[in-house]
């Protein structure tokens, strides 16, 4: 996936935006706390489907997080 930095970036903005922790997005897309914490991070990239998943639940689209 490309934008990866920017991915991070706005994943960490949209959790503190909309009052999210890390663990209840872990909850609700369907992965460990500590993947979230990787992508977050920067450590690894999430796959399609997962990116779908946090998109989805943080009320935005795929291509907002990785343009």
């Amino acid at each position: 996936l490309q934008g990866g930095e920017d991915m991070t970036k706005k994943i960490k903005l949209l959790l503190k935006e909309k009052g999210i922790s890390q663990t209840e997005l872990a909850e609700n897309v369907g992965v460990s706390q500590a993947m979230i914490s990787y992508i977050v991070k920067g450590f690894k990239a999430p796959s399609v489907t997962l990116l779908k998943r946090i998109s989805d639940y943080l009320g935005v689209t795929m291509d907002e997080l990785v343009q």
